[in-house]
């Protein structure tokens, strides 16, 4: 099946931090776009929630952003390395900042 994105998706793994009230589980992400990107964890949320969410973008450099989990799939921790899809896809909606860091990473991925 041909891919309908409009932003083609890019495999990167950048630390995240992400929970409901405040960032306290880890995880990595894939699949990374302008609009979202997929976290791989074996703590996932349902989806519709809302998710508080560090990035982690190297030379001590955070995006803090408010994202909503599109999909999810549980996998047991023990399999999350086996089964690459362990984890959820979310929605950015809003940047608390690092806004133009984030969109400068993407660029840079197409590019």
């Amino acid at each position: 099946m041909s891919e309908k994105r409009l932003n083609l998706r890019r495999n990167r793994r950048l630390e995240v931090r992400f929970g409901p009230d405040e960032p306290k589980r880890i995880g990595f992400t894939c699949d990374i776009t302008r609009q979202g990107f997929f976290i791989q964890s074996s703590a996932v949320c349902r989806p519709g929630t809302l998710l508080i969410i560090t990035l982690m973008m190297g030379h001590e450099q955070e995006v803090r952003l408010e994202a909503r989990v599109q999909w999810a799939k549980r996998v047991p921790p023990q399999l999350l390395r086996a089964v690459k899809k362990g984890g959820m896809g979310v929605k950015i909606l809003r940047f608390v900042s690092g806004e133009a860091i984030y969109y400068s990473y993407c660029a840079a991925l197409n590019a």
